[in-house]
């Protein structure tokens, strides 16, 4: 973006089970924002069916659960025109969970100034238990992106192939408001987990929005107990995957519902996955 300097919000989902984690992020925000002088403002759309506790944030908004589940969908929606409402140009969605590292902020803007039109995308590390996210030195020491997505060299950016629009997820993200009123948002008939990520991917390949790997923009994943595959979101996967397979004609999360399968916890019924009965076990 050329031009004046872009005024940035960070916009987090949350609810209680990870408002602990939230409480890292803004506090590592704040501190980033001392240290190198790259200040947003910080939007916490709150999703739980309860009311929000007080947040070292510049504004707090509410999107309930709906039928199916909690709306993430509709809340990075809501989120992104609160923010874009209160004059930011470039939005930074980060989950609850991820910490920033301290250059985050600063790579993103330098991506959205070399390439205003596209969808910006840093590398995540999932850190292991433990591991001091106050401290800039233990999350460099702990730093190790994800295999299954882009990691370019700190400073480079990398444009992805169409094939890789379907690596796109939402734990770190970013792009100018106007690409955001471009990309159309995400597809909020999405409710509870699962699909509305890949989604979003696919509906900026369709729109022709470029989608960019950020090399140097590290998020960190703060450590929380997990299932794999996610057996608690059973049934939102298998309601959203139907879902994105009537959108886009083909199945999402393949390696979850194959790994269902396996446990026989779904059945193939033709033209369709359906659960068969058996309860998912818990671990």
């Amino acid at each position: 973006m050329s031009g004046p300097r872009a005024r940035v919000a960070v916009v987090s989902l949350c609810s209680t089970p990870r408002v602990g984690h939230l409480r890292n992020q803004l506090a590592a925000l704040a501190a980033n924002a001392r240290a190198a002088g790259e200040a947003a403002s910080r939007i916490v759309v709150w999703i739980g069916d309860d009311d929000a506790p007080a947040l070292d944030a510049d504004r707090t908004i509410g999107v309930r659960p709906g039928r199916h589940g909690l709306r993430l969908a509709a809340a990075r929606n809501a989120g992104a025109r609160a923010a874009a409402d209160a004059g930011a140009t470039l939005l930074v969605f980060l989950d609850a969970d991820c910490v920033p590292g301290p250059d985050l902020l600063g790579r993103y803007r330098h991506a959205a100034a070399a390439q205003p039109g596209a969808v910006l995308s840093g590398p995540v590390t999932y850190l292991a238990p433990g591991v001091d996210v106050a401290s800039a030195q233990a999350l460099q020491r702990a730093t190790a992106p994800h295999r299954a997505r882009p990691n370019p060299p700190d400073g480079e950016i990398v444009r992805a192939s169409d094939a890789q629009y379907e690596l796109f997820w939402s734990l770190s993200f970013a792009l100018t408001t106007e690409t955001w009123r471009r990309s159309g948002g995400f597809c909020e008939e999405y409710e509870g987990y699962g699909g509305e990520d890949t989604d979003f991917g696919f509906s900026l390949r369709d729109r022709g929005i470029p989608l960019l790997w950020v090399g140097g923009a590290h998020a960190y994943h703060q450590h929380h107990a997990t299932q794999s595959p996610p057996r608690q979101h059973l049934d939102d996967i298998l309601r959203n995957a139907a879902l994105f397979h009537e959108r886009w004609g083909q199945w999402p999360m393949a390696g979850w519902l194959d790994a269902f399968a396996a446990e026989g916890l779904i059945a193939w019924g033709g033209a369709s996955w359906r659960r068969t009965g058996r309860p998912a076990t818990r671990g």
